[in-house]
């Protein structure tokens, strides 16, 4: 599984002229579901995400995360972050999970953030998404978790 956080003062989500999601100081993120990704990867992923050290202390150190901040947290389906681009001038989506096995861990995803965190938004799955925010520093990280392969390999 793939997000792409971005530390931010203020984000929001609007479907079809309505704000679905909305944050004030915290984590925009994009979440992708790659191939051969369940639950667990979605599970390291959130645990790595939740306590990933992005924002600054006392003396302007990188060294809290969001959860000691208290901050929004607003999660974002979004595949083309597992594009393919090695080749030619158009991505190919090949990496990327089933849509409905990426429903599913998106949806799981999400839920577990809720039952860990107070404030958390979310975008829609398959949804026409216009995304807004106002990125911090800027400060922006890519977190991948992999699946593991099989025992003894």
């Amino acid at each position: 599984m793939i997000a792409l956080l971005q530390r931010v003062t203020h984000a929001s989500v609007v479907v079809d002229g309505t704000t679905i999601g909305a944050i004030s100081k915290g984590l925009m993120v994009l979440v992708c579901a790659e191939r051969g990704d369940t639950e667990r990867e979605a599970d390291a992923l959130l645990k790595k995400l939740l306590s990933y050290r992005v924002f600054p202390d006392a003396v302007g150190k990188m060294n809290l995360s969001v959860a000691d901040i208290g901050g929004g947290v607003l999660l974002v389906p979004q595949f083309t972050l597992a594009a393919d681009t090695r080749s030619g001038t158009r991505p190919s989506f090949t990496p990327a999970a089933a849509p409905d096995v990426a429903r599913g861990l998106f949806a799981c995803f999400a839920d577990q953030a809720r039952t860990q965190h107070a404030d958390v938004a979310t975008g829609q799955f398959g949804a026409d998404m216009q995304v807004s925010l106002t990125n911090d520093g800027p400060v922006t990280f890519w977190l991948q978790v992999k699946p593991q392969s099989g025992a003894g390999a």
